[in-house]
């Protein structure tokens, strides 16, 4: 992905101290478990792996550059969605787009929707309308997970501000009312819904990324897809030791997070991401 050089995000809110400066430093711990950066992928539940984990050591020095990397990564990542879905929400929505804010932090942090720390992962809270995203996961994702390059963490990023694209329509809010409602079954293939939609709509801003600003590079999309692999609820669960069990799935499998990220990225439209229009995902 092109990003270097490029503006930054001025919707960056930096939690990680006075070492900082323009939410571009920072560091984290010396060691994080290695599974744990699976459950930075969009929230998914990686408990099962907590148990005999190990740790992937990094020096301080090691820590600070990386996270003085993915700062400014994410800030030029988010920037680039502002431009995009500014431009979309007028044209498909009718409506004006207000971008979220994104926290960058350090370890843990609160939100209205609780506590984040290292093994909660980015996530989206509707009760602030901010992402929240702990960076020292790029160095491990990179080295281990098997799902590195940029624009796999570009995805990621992505994901999560489309969560709050999905709050701007309306759909969150009310998917989420309607989960509370419902059989805990029922409840995990209504969050089955929203992530694959917030797949889809990462493609739509993959493709108008490309198409506005020129971001992509050759191999882009085939990380955003492995990315996408590697973190569906079977693929998680067969790594796990234990046998795919389709009721507990909350983010989709490996095949539907692959398909409707590329139906999103080649449709380039918000309207073809419905997927609580579709009888089968």
């Amino acid at each position: 992905m092109k990003w270097r050089g490029r503006r930054g995000s001025r919707n960056i809110e930096d939690r990680r101290g006075a070492r900082m400066s323009t939410g571009a430093k920072g560091a984290g711990g010396a060691g994080l478990l290695i599974v744990v950066v699976v459950a930075y992928f969009l929230g998914v539940d990686v408990t099962p792996f907590l148990n005999g984990g190990t740790l992937q050591e990094t020096t301080p020095a090691q820590e600070d550059a990386a996270q003085d990397q993915a700062a400014q990564f994410v800030s030029v990542v988010l920037a680039d969605t502002e431009e995009v879905w500014a431009d979309l929400f007028p044209k498909e929505l009718g409506k004006e787009y207000d971008p979220p804010v994104l926290v960058l932090f350090r370890d843990q942090t609160q939100s209205p929707c609780g506590g984040a720390n290292g093994a909660t992962g980015p996530f989206y809270c509707p009760a602030d309308r901010k992402a929240y995203l702990d960076t020292s996961f790029f160095v491990t994702l990179e080295r281990r997970l098997g799902a590195g390059g940029d624009f796999a963490a570009a995805y990621v990023v992505a994901h999560e501000v489309a969560h709050h694209v999905q709050n701007e329509m309306g759909v969150l809010g009310e998917a989420n009312r309607v989960r509370a409602r419902v059989s805990e079954a029922q409840a995990n293939g209504i969050s089955v819904r929203i992530e694959l939609q917030a797949d889809c709509l990462s493609g739509v801003w993959a493709r108008h990324a490309q198409q506005r600003i020129g971001a992509l590079e050759p191999g882009d999309i085939e990380e955003a897809m492995n990315a996408a692999r590697q973190i569906g609820d079977d693929t998680l669960q067969r790594n796990a030791g234990r046998r795919p069990m389709p009721h507990t799935f909350t983010h989709g499998t490996s095949e539907q997070r692959q398909t409707w990220f590329l139906r999103g990225y080649q449709s380039a439209s918000m309207r073809m991401c419905d997927t609580f229009a579709e009888d089968a995902l």
